[in-house]
């Protein structure tokens, strides 16, 4: 019985040494093109939406990005803002872990577009929306199509596999030539064509229908959207296609 402790305890110390620490890179990721969005340590490359400089609610904390949302302005965080990427990106993957607080919301905003910021001033003005969502706690989890890995109030997934609100998930934003997939905890949820019939007739149903060009673009910024609800993300990294 001592031998097994012995030999279980020097897996288990193996196991944990050769896991991979929180925002690296693998020589294998390195080697298939993959670059951090996010090192660990700074929130270089990252600013707020439409502006130069990014607030200082935004915050490093457990080895993720946090939005403390400890001062309000509103339904904004005090200092907070849209958190956004100083590149941008056409053909890409995108993979991060997230997590909400109880009863918040986030979400993850692609090709947004700051071309006009009286006309945008926010990311979700011309850019579609992965949601991060407490599905039990936020009004919005009983709302079709505003639930946590949805395409905000265009498509929703189903059986869903999102995990419970203070636990990480995984999703992975794959864009290439227009053609979309969404992918949340390792499965590949929703799928569409930006341009096509069918995207057209879901824009037209949805409550962006009145915003000019909404969803039409096929590259731009990437956001992490400021909701007044403290959320965390991790991992964040990039494969250019």
């Amino acid at each position: 019985m001592k031998n097994l402790f012995v030999i279980i305890t020097l897996v288990c110390a193996s196991l944990s040494a050769t896991a991979q620490k929180p925002n690296t890179l693998t020589a294998k990721e390195k080697k298939q093109g993959w670059k951090l969005l996010f090192d660990g340590k700074t929130l270089n490359g990252w600013r707020n939406f439409n502006k130069k400089d990014l607030g200082p609610a935004w915050k490093i904390s457990d080895d993720a990005i946090m939005l403390d949302n400890s001062q309000m302005d509103g339904w904004n965080t005090k200092g907070g803002g849209e958190l956004t990427t100083d590149g941008i990106y056409e053909n890409f993957i995108l993979a991060c872990d997230w997590k909400i607080s109880e009863g918040g919301n986030s979400g993850i905003i692609f090709n947004a577009q700051e071309d006009d910021a009286t006309k945008h001033p926010y990311s979700w003005f011309t850019g579609p929306e992965f949601q991060v969502l407490d599905n039990d706690g936020h009004a919005d989890g009983k709302i079709d199509k505003h639930r946590a890995g949805n395409l905000y109030d265009l498509i929703k997934y189903e059986p869903e596999n999102v995990k419970p609100v203070g636990e990480w998930n995984k999703v992975m934003i794959e864009q290439k030539s227009g053609h979309v997939k969404l992918f949340v905890n390792g499965r590949m949820v929703i799928e569409y064509k930006i341009g096509s019939e069918e995207y057209k007739k879901l824009v037209a149903a949805s409550k962006f229908k009145g915003m000019e060009n909404w969803g039409t673009f096929t590259k731009g910024h990437i956001v992490f959207q400021d909701h007044g609800n403290k959320v965390w993300f991790r991992n964040i990294k990039i494969k250019e296609l």
